[in-house]
């Protein structure tokens, strides 16, 4: 590449030089159809930009039906034309890849065209040797344009001067019709009382949803965005995450769905098209609803929260510093406390020393 005073080229033009230099001038005695079927190989795995390509001895012999020997003879001749130059001598020492026990350096041709071509055409070059360049050629008799065709159809070749700016539709305040400004304008048309959430308000949901799954066998399948979505509804009511697993659980399903979210989402809207929250009528059969259509489940609740409204109004804060004080060391009953009635002990001995209590009592070890 260095030292020819060939120019560059690429594949498509190449060929075509290749070809005159065998068929119409002859400039090589020995060359012939066989060089012209080993340059087609060539063309037809040259880079399209570089015109590079790889020398490939046994896979060209293999694709033109020619031996080794013939191939390397011929690859001279293009060599000896002015059609070839190395851009990487191959040699056989061993690269020594990993997987392969021998690997010699690739030889890689690059594509030129030599002078005696571009003269014969009278192309007007720039430079010399391989970086040199074709500025223009000649224009054909007849023709009243360098375009040729446009020419003969009186169209003028497009100019490379600046063009002066011209204001577009979106300058002058409107928008163009594509899909993006389209979904910019729905949003800016949103009205300001939307219900969408918020980033906090999804946050919750999906905290409530974390929650709510380990607890309903057959939604632990599901992701925590699309149950969240799904328990929307239920969310909006003031369910907390416990109320919300006790209504799923009153579903008694003994299967699993294959779309958890979306089977929650189309009972809960079946079940608004029916009021299905009314009391059950007294004659119905006692297994016809769950748990929270029941009278004799509703009365247990609200017995238990009249029962914990009493502690609480009965407890003071000195009673849950001295139980938070002096209940590390009681941690079984604490324990025992929390398994009997959880928020009562939530509010007695704390968030903090309870984990404590229920760890130890599961044989877990405690934290420091």
């Amino acid at each position: 590449m260095s030292a020819t005073t060939a120019r560059h080229a690429q594949p498509r033009a190449w060929l075509r030089a290749v070809e005159w230099l065998v068929e119409e001038a002859g400039l090589h005695p020995k060359a012939g159809e066989a060089t012209l079927c080993v340059a087609r190989d060539l063309a037809g795995r040259m880079d399209y930009i570089a015109g590079t390509v790889l020398y490939d001895l046994d896979g060209t012999a293999a694709r033109c039906g020619l031996s080794r020997a013939t191939v390397k003879r011929h690859v001279a001749y293009l060599r000896e034309l002015g059609a070839l130059v190395w851009a990487r001598h191959g040699s056989r020492r061993n690269l020594r890849l990993p997987g392969r026990p021998y690997a010699g350096t690739a030889t890689i041709y690059a594509a030129t065209i030599p002078y005696v071509y571009d003269r014969a055409h009278g192309h007007r070059i720039e430079g010399r040797g391989f970086g040199a360049r074709v500025l223009g050629v000649p224009v054909p008799a007849g023709s009243t344009t360098a375009a040729g065709r446009p020419g003969r159809r009186g169209r003028e070749p497009q100019s490379l001067a600046a063009r002066p700016h011209a204001r577009t539709a979106e300058e002058e305040g409107k928008f163009t019709d594509t899909p993006r400004r389209r979904a910019r304008a729905r949003t800016i048309s949103r009205p300001r009382n939307s219900t969408r959430r918020s980033p906090l308000q999804v946050a919750a949901d999906i905290r409530i949803a974390a929650h709510v799954r380990p607890h309903i066998p057959w939604t632990q399948g599901e992701g925590l965005r699309r149950l969240a979505y799904a328990l929307r509804p239920l969310i909006d009511q003031g369910l907390d995450a416990h109320d919300i697993a006790a209504e799923l659980a009153s579903w008694w399903l003994a299967w699993r769905p294959a779309r958890p979210a979306a089977y929650i989402t189309a009972q809960l809207r079946d079940r608004t098209a029916t009021a299905p929250y009314d009391a059950p009528s007294a004659d119905a059969h006692p297994h016809t609803t769950g748990p929270t259509g029941n009278p004799a489940w509703q009365a247990w609740l609200r017995q238990r929260a009249t029962a914990t409204e009493l502690r609480e109004e009965q407890r003071t804060d000195d009673d849950r510093r001295h139980a938070r004080l002096y209940g590390w060391d009681r941690w079984a009953k604490v324990a025992d406390h929390y398994a009997t009635d959880p928020d009562d002990a939530l509010d007695l001995y704390g968030t903090r020393l309870c984990c404590y209590a229920v760890r130890r009592a599961s044989g877990g070890a405690a934290r420091s």
